[in-house]
């Protein structure tokens, strides 16, 4: 493995390819990373050498596998320094995570009345669950908007956060406006309203430095595939005194205490929510990607993002048919870059950079409302990680110069 940020791509083979007969240019890790070789060989070994199911096996193969999961919580606490290993339950993903929280400590605690408190860019995943939850309780869903500049209105927020909110639901970074949330001020907030914050962190833990206790957040959600880990694993935190009271969220095996023919108990917290056959494999690759990222080291990804940034938003903001979406002050900017070129979908944009080898997002990104608040039905949208350089940048600055003068000779 590299240990140095400036030749980390040579740890992700997949980025060796041509696409279009062009280099390739990955610019969709907001979708889903890529993964360097050391996940990929944990992956290989935990197949080749510890497969089994966890925790209720004597033989080596099963002790091996389940200290091969627990180890992998135990990184993920470090990582995002949570008080116990108890704090962290696998999941699915990001998706998961919120969903399990609306269905559990939201369907216990919202009644007929209550407020829940979101914000006008939250992914749908943060935003769906608790509009049926309203919906499905009689409360009322109520949004924070946005500044001109495109970030959080945290005037709006303390309007909106009342004594009558119960939940308050907020991503930390933006997967569309590339903004980076007050967290920690939200959960004050919050919490002189006697509300509970839930953060999704689906944009933030792959890309900056995490400390759920510093941020004081009561729940907080992400997913392992935004950054290298294997598709199909998630991260729920909860703080263990709220987990302790909160319903299962499935039935089954593995987070049942004892089964009788007319009743049941429950498994202590976090196995209480983990119903069923866990991925372990995907939890060994998350823990082998939470150990790649620590080697590189979490302020040096933060940084390395920025300076892409940095290099990048002055160009595109520089050309005359190129909107650009969110703050135009790159240091308050990730590396979550939406755009649009004038007259053109954004499919047609991201299908004109693809044949110049760069890989982009195009659509709504999961995010409507944001798109009704910003005029649009769309956006491209590109997205920077540790794997990306200079380099990644002026491709798509060329590209996206090229496709303007293909659809409209070369004027607007």
């Amino acid at each position: 493995m590299v240990n140095s940020i400036n030749d980390v791509r040579r740890d992700f083979p997949i980025l060796n390819q041509r696409v279009n007969d062009e280099r390739l240019a990955y610019l969709d890790s907001a979708a889903t990373a890529q993964r360097p070789q050391p996940v990929l060989k944990a992956l290989m070994h935990f197949y080749e050498h510890d497969n089994a199911n966890v925790h209720r096996g004597v033989h080596t193969l099963a002790e091996r596998a389940t200290a091969d999961y627990e180890e992998a919580r135990q990184k993920v606490q470090h990582f995002i320094n949570a008080a116990s290993p108890n704090e962290i339950i696998f999941t699915k993903g990001c998706t998961d995570g919120l969903n399990l929280v609306a269905a559990t400590y939201g369907e216990q605690n919202i009644h007929a009345g209550d407020e829940i408190v979101v914000s006008i860019m939250e992914h749908h995943s943060n935003l769906v669950p608790w509009q049926q939850l309203a919906i499905k309780k009689h409360a009322t869903l109520k949004y924070i908007g946005l500044t001109s500049d495109g970030e959080l209105d945290m005037a709006a927020a303390r309007k909106q956060i009342t004594d009558k909110t119960k939940i308050v639901a907020v991503t930390h970074a933006s997967n569309v406006l590339g903004v980076v949330n007050p967290l920690k001020q939200l959960a004050q907030l919050a919490h002189q309203h006697g509300a509970v914050i839930v953060g999704d962190g689906a944009q933030a833990v792959p890309h900056m430095p995490v400390d759920v206790q510093n941020l004081d957040v009561d729940f907080y959600a992400f997913s392992g595939h935004k950054m290298m880990s294997p598709m199909g694993i998630g991260v729920l935190y909860g703080k263990a005194d709220l987990l302790r009271t909160m319903p299962p969220y499935q039935y089954g095996g593995e987070m049942i205490g004892e089964v009788h023919r007319s009743q049941s108990t429950w498994a202590n917290i976090p196995f209480k929510f983990e119903a069923g056959t866990q991925n372990v494999a995907g939890a060994v690759g998350l823990g082998a990607a939470i150990d790649y990222l620590q080697g590189l080291g979490m302020a040096n990804v933060q940084a390395h993002e920025q300076s892409l940034v940095n290099y990048l938003l002055p160009k595109l903001e520089a050309l005359p048919y190129v909107t650009v979406y969110g703050p135009q002050n790159p240091r308050h900017h990730t590396g979550v870059i939406a755009f649009n070129l004038a007259h053109l979908h954004p499919h047609d944009v991201a299908t004109a950079l693809d044949m110049d080898g760069v890989a982009v997002r195009a659509g709504h990104h999961c995010a409507q409302p944001l798109m009704e608040e910003l005029g649009v039905v769309a956006t491209a949208r590109a997205s920077f990680y540790i794997y990306n350089n200079q380099q990644d940048a002026d491709q798509l600055i060329k590209a996206i110069k090229e496709t303007k003068e293909f659809f409209n000779g070369g004027t607007f």
